[in-house]
Formats: C-alpha cells, sequence, structure tokens
C-alpha cells in the first residue's frame, strides 16, 4: 500500500530510501544529507569512469616521450605531478577510486550477509547456540580493528597479492572486523521482534521457523542497517588504506591504492615535496567525510526524536511569539487586593 501525507499518496521515487530521507530533512539535517550525497555521488562518478578520466594507466611509466620521470611538480602534462616511483599522481588518484569501491562492496555485502545470518539464527532459537556465538562475536570485537586485518591480510595472501586476489584479502579481512557489529544489531532485534504478538500468530497457524524468521523477524530488524553500512564504508576506506599504508595491501602494479602511495610518500614530505602525498590524502579524507555525512544524517533522520527537532523549535517559536497574554483588573474594594484576569491561566492576585 502506497503512503501518503495528508490527502496525497506518495509516488515510488518519492519513497526510494534516500529521497524520503531527504524530504524528511530540515534545516542543518538536510545541508549534512546534501553535503554528503554531493561528495559521495562524485567518488561513485569518479569510480565509474575512471578509465576515461585517468590521462595515464596507475603502473604507467612512460609514454611516447619517454620516461615520466621521479617527483616531477606539478605541470601542464601532469596536473598533479609524479611520485617516487615516476607514476603520475592524478591517474593514480584517479583510479584509486575503483579500487576503494571494490572493497567497500566486496566487503559490506560479506559482512551483511555473515552477520545478518549469525544474529537472525543466534537471537531466534538462543540457548547453548546463542552464548557460544555471542561470546565469539564479543572476542573478535574486543580486538583492535586494524590490528585483526592485519593479521588476516597476511593469513589469506601473505601480505600483498594481485589485484583480484588483494581486494578479495582486503575485503575479507575488513569482513572479519565488521560480521560482529552486524552480528549485534541483528541479534538484539531479533530476541526483542520474537516476544511480538505477531511472531506468536505466525506460530500458532504452524508457520515454519524458516519463514517466521525470513519473511516476519528478519524484515522488521533491519531498521538500522543503512546507518550502520553507511559507517562500515567509511571505516573499510580507512581500513584499506591503513593496510596499504603499512605494506600489505595491494601492489602497486596491480591496482592504485591510496594508503600504498602515502606510505611511498612518507620521505618525500621532509624534502618539501608535498604533492606526493597531498592529493592521496585528501581523496581518503573527503570520501570518508561524505559518507558519513550520509550515516550521520541517516541516524538523525531515523530517531523520531531527532528528525522533528527543528520543526518543533520552529513551531515553538512561532506559537511563543504570537501568544497573547490578555490581563483585566477587575473593581475591587477599598483594602482588598485587586485580582487580575490571567488569559491564559486565569485569576490572580496581584
Amino acid at each position: 500500500m502506497a503512503r501518503t501525507i495528508g490527502n496525497r499518496k506518495l509516488s515510488l521515487w518519492d519513497r526510494l530510501p534516500l529521497i524520503s530521507h531527504f524530504r524528511q530533512s530540515v534545516g542543518w539535517q538536510r545541508g549534512m544529507l546534501t553535503g554528503g550525497l554531493v561528495i559521495t555521488g562524485i567518488f561513485l562518478v569518479t569510480a565509474a569512469l575512471a578509465p576515461w578520466l585517468a590521462p595515464f594507466g596507475f603502473a604507467q611509466l612512460r609514454d611516447a616521450n619517454g620516461l615520466f620521470g621521479s617527483q616531477v611538480p606539478p605541470n601542464s602534462k601532469h596536473i598533479w605531478g609524479t611520485t617516487v616511483g615516476g607514476y603520475d599522481v592524478f591517474s593514480r588518484v584517479i583510479w584509486g577510486t575503483q579500487t576503494a569501491v571494490s572493497v567497500i562492496v566486496v566487503a559490506v555485502l560479506l559482512s551483511i550477509f555473515a552477520g545478518v545470518l549469525l544474529g537472525l539464527v543466534s537471537g531466534y532459537f538462543g540457548g547453548w547456540l546463542d552464548r557460544i556465538m555471542v561470546v565469539i562475536a564479543d572476542a573478535i570485537y574486543a580486538f583492535p580493528s586494524l590490528l585483526l586485518a592485519i593479521v588476516m591480510s597476511i593469513v589469506i595472501s601473505g601480505g600483498q597479492s594481485s589485484l583480484w586476489g588483494g581486494i578479495l584479502a582486503a575485503a575479507i579481512s575488513i569482513t572479519v572486523v565488521f560480521i560482529p557489529q552486524y552480528f549485534r544489531v541483528i541479534r538484539a532485534e531479533t530476541v526483542r521482534m520474537k516476544a511480538e504478538a505477531f511472531v506468536e500468530s505466525a506460530k500458532v497457524i504452524g508457520a515454519s521457523n524458516a519463514r517466521i524468521m525470513f519473511r516476519h523477524v528478519l524484515r522488521n530488524s533491519m531498521r538500522t542497517l543503512p546507518l550502520i553500512f553507511t559507517l562500515n564504508a567509511s571505516e573499510a576506506i580507512l581500513t584499506l588504506a591503513g593496510l596499504g599504508f603499512l605494506g600489505f595491501g595491494i601492489e602497486p602494479t596491480a591496482a592504485a591504492e591510496w594508503g600504498y602511495d602515502l606510505n611511498k610518500a612518507l620521505s618525500d614530505v621532509t624534502s618539501g615535496i608535498w604533492w606526493t602525498s597531498l592529493f592521496p590524502g585528501a581523496a581518503i579524507v573527503f570520501v570518508v567525510l561524505g559518507i558519513t555525512l550520509v550515516g550521520e544524517s541517516l541516524n538523525e533522520l531515523g530517531d523520531p526524536r531527532l528528525r522533528g527537532r527543528k520543526s518543533v523549535e520552529a513551531a515553538s517559536g512561532a506559537m511563543t511569539e504570537t501568544s497573547v497574554i490578555q490581563t483585566v483588573t477587575a473593581p475591587a474594594h477599598s483594602g482588598d487586593p485587586a485580582i487580575e484576569i490571567d488569559g491564559n491561566h486565569g485569576w490572580s492576585d496581584r
């Protein structure tokens, strides 16, 4: 059934997740959401059009005129200069968006699938299985995320690998870190949902456990997943950059990766060569900022108290400005206190 506002029926376009959130937002919330969507949209478009936007390949060292040269300052040919290895900085940053998007998609999808499934089973059945899974999830969650990702990267790929091997290694490493977050959220919602009346009614009419879990409980337990998805996407970017910075990421000849480029630019900073570190670092900052702004705005819009805060404050201010308190002094006998009529509270002594 289509949702309505007043007497107007909302279209399918208006009911899409980000569109509906944008319509609900006001003031600072709308500004955060708009800014985050613009930055994230630029990031995604750049990743999709990287082969056409990048003037050179991510591992290209020469063209028809010869080698690019090492640490060449920004010029008309290399607008962001070249790295210590002789790569074009602008091309490496552009191609790096594709690597980041690939890792985010694989890591977050694997995390959602595994974390949601485990949390649903654990919360619905409970008992000894639930206790064991909670202990394991808490143990994984207690480890520092970057340290755990490093260990998993070494176990999976030996620290370095090809393009898809490195993407899978980084994605699986990040997945192990994120699974406990989805597990805990879905488990808590499942424990709450299975005590609701509609679940008991489904059991009475003979519905199977699988049908109740996936058709009724799961559907009502996924309200917070979009928020966790956006926050985990930004954390995946930082984890991938951390792995590359520490030397456990993707090889430069297999793919462009911002963390690796920052690692190679460490010695350049002290020599006054600023362009090799500025642009990869700025790319990480802006992408994480954009995704985080979207996540925080979704968090506020998902909470009715925060979602209506601006409108309530505006309405309260309007009512205060337009309210009128009328005071009428009633005649009194000599020596008696004067009595006033308060327009809001009735009679009062003055």
